[in-house]
């Protein structure tokens, strides 16, 4: 049971830390469109010309997100499936034929 609370804790701690993260991503992508909008409003040639950039980078940080997600995904199915492996006594259940 102790081995299961440190288990949950940790999946916890890494949710937490990852989620940490993406929100930290998704506000800065709020301030890259907000930056390209204006860019974009504005047609002058230079700041046209920033967007690409502007662009990439939030396509980069659309990745991480993704990334992020994909890894939340992962630590989550990980105890779970572990978890659900062993009985209530905590054994390994063998398969049934």
């Amino acid at each position: 049971m102790e081995g299961d609370t440190k288990l949950d804790g940790k999946a916890v701690q890494t949710f937490q830390k990852n989620f940490i993260q993406v929100q930290n991503i998704l506000d800065q992508n709020r301030v890259l469109i907000n930056e390209i909008n204006r860019n974009h409003e504005s047609k002058i040639p230079d700041n046209l010309s920033r967007n690409v950039g502007l662009i990439r980078e939030l396509n980069n940080n659309i990745r991480r997100v993704v990334d992020l997600y994909g890894h939340l995904s992962t630590s989550f199915t990980k105890p779970v499936d572990a978890s659900s492996e062993g009985d209530s006594n905590g054994h390994k259940r063998g398969r049934s034929a």
